[in-house]
């Protein structure tokens, strides 16, 4: 069982503190109950609840299950507990202002606690929070690189033997994640976007991946049905010509990498379909050179829109009405985290924030070219994890 250390543990609380301090220099207690910030600051993530007093120790109260998080974890105090007032009882006095996740409690969850926990207002920890998770330490960052290890080999080397004349979107999918499993991959693809369900990401042949979805980024999908509209539909089926559209997510013990590569299958696509694809790469490209600390998120985002012409920026980043305003995102714990590459973003990169690059193009009638890569900012621009294949690999 791989244990996150107890120094990388005390590490993260103390750059929390720091964090909190110099935003919020009010704070006395903080409450975290999502399973993803759990699992960043205790190593597991259990149904319960970590308090974090300001100048005290933090307190992990689990309600189920007590004997895993002592098993998985290696933060100091971890208590049980079986219901909310069980903690309550062993806290003294509350301040006015208790910092919550106000983008993750429901207000019924909320209500329960503050039944126990008696406190005149909350505060907002989510700003707080994403900005102790964007800079990922070393121990972080080999994690990220082994999931962009097995994205890459899976993708790059292992995809293209998959496409077969006749084969569905739906099959296809099914094919891949068995073989992801098998490399090491984590098994589950983790957002934070508010009530978004994701199995790999979106597998689209032809125009599919051009098709409007639900999901807030430039590609498309059919999906399986109304009811569940992701992953690849059943009833497309691979024919020569098509554009093969692939862009999932793979992970490793809990960090995830994303990546799309696109295949040409049976026969090469139309030469302004391709000239379209290799001026995403050359995108991409630019982007990672300014991934470098100091650099303004937003500074990338409008030094590409402004030298993109009229033409090119038709259907770029999504197709027709349903473009997205950013050119990459920050990724780790979760696929979508802070910061994005994109206007009002204003705080400098630094070193060891992590990125997805994603320049994609629809075209009408044959579907979304483009590509995406996780790099790592690092004073020499951003250093890759997930391959260098340009993609349209030729499948004939």
């Amino acid at each position: 069982m791989l244990k996150t250390p107890k120094s990388e543990l005390i590490k993260r609380m103390k750059r929390f503190r720091n964090i909190m301090d110099g935003n919020n220099p009010e704070w006395e207690i903080a409450v975290i109950w999502s399973k993803i910030n759990q699992f960043y600051f205790t190593g597991t993530m259990q149904d319960g609840m970590l308090i974090i007093p300001r100048s005290e120790e933090p307190i992990y109260w689990v309600r189920r299950s007590y004997q895993r998080a002592l098993d998985e974890s290696l933060l100091q105090d971890i208590r049980p507990m079986t219901s909310f007032q069980d903690a309550a009882m062993n806290m003294d006095k509350l301040p006015e202002t208790v910092y919550l996740e106000t983008e993750f409690v429901p207000l019924a969850h909320y209500q329960r606690f503050n039944k126990h926990f008696s406190f005149k207002k909350y505060q907002s920890l989510d700003r707080q929070l994403a900005q102790v998770r964007s800079v990922k330490s070393s121990y972080e960052l080999e994690l990220m690189r082994k999931s962009g290890k097995i994205h890459k080999h899976v993708l790059e080397d292992v995809l293209p033997g998959l496409l077969q004349e006749g084969i569905s979107e739906a099959e296809l999918g099914s094919e891949i994640f068995p073989i992801l499993m098998k490399e090491g991959h984590h098994g589950v693809t983790r957002f934070g976007m508010f009530d978004t369900e994701i199995m790999l990401g979106h597998i689209g042949f032809g125009e599919g991946s051009i098709y409007p979805t639900y999901f807030d980024g430039a590609s498309g999908n059919y999906g399986l049905s109304p009811a569940v509209p992701v992953f690849g539909n059943r009833e497309r089926k691979l024919k020569k010509g098509d554009l093969v559209f692939v862009d999932i997510g793979c992970g490793y013990e809990g960090y995830n990498t994303d990546k799309t590569m696109t295949y040409m299958f049976g026969q090469p696509l139309p030469q302004h379909a391709i000239d379209a694809h290799n001026q995403c790469v050359e995108i991409q490209n630019k982007v990672a050179s300014q991934l470098k600390p100091g650099t303004l998120p937003v500074d990338i985002y409008t030094s590409i829109m402004n030298d993109l012409d009229k033409d090119f920026l038709e259907n770029f980043m999504g197709f027709g009405e349903r473009r997205v305003k950013f050119l990459g995102h920050g990724i780790g714990l979760l696929i979508d985290e802070l910061p994005v590459l994109a206007e009002k973003f204003t705080e400098p990169l630094e070193e060891g924030m992590v990125f997805a690059v994603e320049p994609k193009k629809g075209i009408p009638s044959i579907g979304m070219v483009g590509i995406e890569n996780t790099f790592i900012v690092t004073p020499k621009g951003g250093e890759c994890i997930t391959g260098d294949n340009p993609g349209l690999i030729p499948v004939y």
